[in-house]
């Protein structure tokens, strides 16, 4: 065990609950799947209501959120624009 896991064996149903539920949302945003690590601080609110970093974490995946969607937004007309081109002159 590292210096920076808690032990579990003195947490409660909900702190071990919340505790599984941030981490996964950790890993999560660890590999840019921010909907998912959202949708598992939502989760860590049902066992810790109003917790200041899961509330602050969930506003920052929305931020994430809609920078991929912008990302999106742009990349996706110029895909098409290019396959029309290509599908057109080939």
């Amino acid at each position: 065990m590292s210096h920076n896991e808690v032990p579990t064996a003195h947490l409660s149903h909900e702190e071990l609950k919340f505790k599984e539920h941030t981490e996964r949302a950790a890993h999560f945003i660890k590999i840019d799947l921010f909907r998912s690590a959202r949708e598992e601080y939502k989760a860590a609110l049902q066992y810790k209501k109003g917790d200041d970093f899961c509330l602050n974490q969930i506003d920052s995946m929305n931020v994430q959120i809609a920078h991929d969607r912008q990302i999106v937004m742009v990349v996706v007309p110029v895909v098409i624009a290019i396959i029309t081109a290509v599908a057109i002159f080939a």
